[in-house]
């Protein structure tokens, strides 16, 4: 049963941040350290720099030849059951690394020198080089390291969308950067059937296609060999003649890797050493073009019913405090929907200043092209996170409510925002207050009314490119160009 369908939560994959597991089954899909390090989002970033300080510990260990504390930094990366994400078939049961896994990665570690000879310089590079680790592997290492993340961010979600959580459950171990050690403590955790379950970001997984051994020894390792054995004209090389009487040179792939006894990971660690600048060409070409799963990848759903059942929702959400929550989700669901994986990890009611204020959503941003990318990029307007405040009046928002959003911005936190409401009598006197606020460097914010997210919805039901893109640079227009 998802957890969607456990919690009655009437939302789809489409409309929920995070993977809507079955919490009977692994869904095979990982969380790839090489991926969040590509990525510039809050939670990826914070969650890459702990597996930065987990990892840079245990080098420093192995060279202070402080072997038997380094191997002990892996006994806590075993079991990660609670993401229900991986390889297992049938009731998830982890494939983490257990004791003798640790002993026998570490000596494949040492064995390789490729932390002696900084080969390996990140978690990720451990699939490329070490036998016994890949995809899952490295997926259930991080999962370990990073759960005090996934556990905020679990907590975040279900504060969203209403979800129990039991107090004064055990986290498991995760790595604490301030520390560079290993902790556990009592938290509120999701529990279902008396197990913890942690829920993962959608715009973090992957199949992980890209940064791979065999995807290296192809592409690159290869590659450059052939050119190699061309070159000195080696006994690999083999000739065809042309019609015109020339000669063709080639050699094969399979010739080399016969020939390189199937190049296997040591091997490829050793090419490596020599030859550090095809690696390199490798890590520069794979960070380009590594998005995050679509939500057809993710879970196939009728994208149009799913489009007919929010048109539907928006049209019976009645406006007024009654139904000001049902509401704030409502818009939850159709931005998620509309601007993902541009935005993520909505978080409802944040606290800022101490909890004196508070913010009806925050995103954070993690587009790395179009409108929400060129707010900080081009118009220098700071976004790591998108602020939206939810208006279900009856009545005209004004400038009360322009000023309640601007004083929730800040240098770091961001100075973009949305109001969401049902109507505006006047949008062109709202987008002059809004101006007005632009003018005096208060922030830009943008309206989006219940006619707006009708638009919204069908833009995402009619395929048409990345939806929203249009509607918020006009309004962006209209407010900073009057």
């Amino acid at each position: 049963m998802k957890i969607s369908e456990h919690f009655n939560l009437e939302r789809t994959q489409h409309e929920l941040d995070f993977v809507d597991i079955d919490t009977t089954r692994d869904t095979r899909l990982f969380v790839d350290p090489y991926f969040l390090a590509t990525r510039i989002d809050s939670f990826s970033v914070q969650a890459s720099l702990t597996l930065r300080s987990f990892f840079a510990q245990f080098v420093y260990l192995v060279r202070e030849n402080r072997h038997t504390d380094a191997k002990a930094l892996f006994f806590h990366l075993n079991e990660p059951n609670e993401t229900c994400l991986g390889m297992s078939t049938g009731v998830p049961a982890g494939r983490g690394i257990g004791d003798d896994d640790a002993h026998r990665i570490y000596e494949s570690l040492i064995q390789s020198r490729a932390i002696e000879t900084g080969i390996v310089e990140h978690l990720e590079d451990c699939r490329l080089f070490v036998d016994g680790i890949d995809k899952d592997k490295t997926s259930d290492m991080t999962t370990n390291i990073i759960r005090r993340h996934l556990i905020e961010y679990t907590q975040a979600q279900c504060t969203l969308w209403e979800i129990p959580l039991q107090p004064d459950v055990p986290s498991g171990f995760f790595w604490r950067r301030d520390t560079r050690d290993w902790d556990n403590v009592l938290t509120r955790m999701l529990v279902i059937n008396e197990s913890p379950v942690l829920l993962v970001p959608k715009a973090i997984t992957s199949y992980v296609k890209k940064y791979t051994a065999a995807r290296y020894r192809q592409h690159y390792v290869l590659n450059f060999l052939q050119h190699k054995h061309l070159r000195l004209n080696s006994a690999l090389v083999q000739r065809i003649e042309r019609k015109d009487g020339t000669e063709r040179l080639y050699v094969t792939k399979k010739s080399i890797v016969e020939h390189e006894g199937g190049l296997p990971k040591h091997r490829l660690a050793e090419f490596t050493r020599n030859h550090p600048d095809v690696f390199r060409e490798f890590k520069q070409k794979e960070a380009t073009g590594y998005d995050s799963l679509k939500n057809r990848d993710i879970d196939e759903e009728d994208l149009s019913e799913i489009c007919d059942h929010l048109l539907h929702q928006l049209d019976n959400t009645q406006p007024g405090s009654a139904s000001a929550t049902a509401y704030h989700r409502l818009v939850v669901a159709i931005l998620e929907l509309v601007f993902y994986p541009r935005l993520m990890a909505p978080t409802i009611e944040q606290e800022i200043h101490d909890g004196r204020k508070r913010i009806d959503l925050v995103f954070d941003n993690a587009a790395t092209t179009g409108f929400f990318h060129s707010l900080h990029d081009i118009s220098q307007i700071p976004s790591q996170y998108i602020f939206v405040e939810c208006k279900n009046y009856s009545r005209d928002v004004a400038n009360p409510e322009l000023d309640q959003i601007c004083g929730r911005f800040s240098p770091n936190r961001g100075r973009f925002g949305i109001v969401a409401c049902r109507e505006i009598d006047n949008m062109e006197m709202f987008l002059a207050r809004c101006s007005d606020t632009y003018s005096d460097d208060r922030g830009l914010v943008v309206p989006l009314v219940d006619a707006d997210m009708r638009s919204l919805i069908e833009e995402v039901r009619i395929h048409s490119g990345t939806p929203g893109e249009r509607l918020l640079n006009e309004r962006k227009r209209a407010v900073a160009l009057r």
